[in-house]
């Protein structure tokens, strides 16, 4: 079984970028401890902070894995391409967003993301990601 994990914009600075809303931890080494979790399970991570670089790794990967895991930040909420991409692959796509973003600003209370997805998690933290791949592990 293989599961893409991608994360968006600004994902990168995991551990240092709001550690009150996003936690302490960056996520390189938080994926680390995902690999060794699920050893039975090949997991890919890939993070761009540009869209278009997002979709281009959702047309390759969005034909054979088995599943992936978006975390699109800021895009959830304003990317329709995004959205597009997701609907246009076989490859179910479950999204987590480490903050409970309708406890945020209005404007992250809609995601482009949500309708094209089996799913979103939402507000649990590092923990979401857990919970996607034990998705993907218990359809399978």
């Amino acid at each position: 079984m293989t599961i893409h994990i991608i994360n968006g914009p600004n994902l990168n600075l995991l551990g240092k970028r709001e550690p009150h809303i996003y936690g302490s931890r960056n996520f390189e080494e938080y994926f680390e401890e995902l690999k060794s979790q699920y050893s039975i399970v090949e997991l890919d991570y890939f993070q761009s902070n540009i869209e278009g670089e997002l979709i281009d790794y959702l047309h390759q990967v969005g034909f054979s894995a088995d599943g992936i895991v978006l975390n699109a930040g800021a895009y959830s909420h304003t990317s329709i391409a995004l959205a597009d991409a997701i609907k246009s692959i076989s490859t179910p796509v479950v999204e987590v967003h480490i903050s409970n973003v309708y406890a945020r600003e209005m404007f992250r209370h809609h995601s482009y993301i949500a309708s094209v997805a089996v799913g979103s998690i939402v507000g649990l933290g590092l923990y979401g990601y857990n919970l996607a791949i034990e998705y993907f592990l218990q359809r399978k």
